[in-house]
């Protein structure tokens, strides 16, 4: 344990968040997302949901200002406009915590697997919440 660290990251995920640079980026995802066969470090987080998991990242991360999209979720297939209750509570914590609070962006469903290979590792939680996905982009701290 730490003084002023969440518990519910992991030794391997503070390692991750320590190891990225400016401009790297971290998904996290949900309990449906293909998540093994992506091709970046895939972390377990199952005892926790996605909000959870962002608002302790966010609590140490801080989000690229210098980007469009810092926070990018996944488009509803059929309905791109929806925000889906994950999506709305992610917003919520990006509000209350992000250092840099911006508005959530979306990808259509297969722009944003493609966008989550890059990634520096994909935080698998247990959220259970259909479109429970998010990436987030680093920053720096002046």
């Amino acid at each position: 344990m730490l003084l002023n660290i969440d518990p519910i990251l992991s030794p391997d995920l503070l390692f991750i968040l320590r190891a990225m640079g400016h401009g790297d980026s971290l998904a996290i995802v949900d309990a449906n997302f293909p998540a093994e066969g992506l091709g970046p470090k895939c972390i377990r987080a199952d005892g926790s949901d996605a909000t959870a998991i962002l608002r302790a990242v966010l609590s140490l991360l801080p989000l690229d200002a210098k980007v469009a999209d810092p926070a990018i979720c996944m488009a509803v297939v059929g309905e791109p406009d929806a925000v889906p209750e994950a999506v709305a509570d992610f917003q919520a914590v990006i509000q209350e915590v992000a250092d840099t609070p911006r508005d959530i962006q979306s990808l259509e469903r297969f722009a944003f697997y493609e966008r989550a290979k890059t990634a520096s590792a994909v935080v698998q939680t247990g959220e259970r919440r259909l479109y429970g996905n998010i990436l987030l982009t680093k920053g720096v701290i002046g």
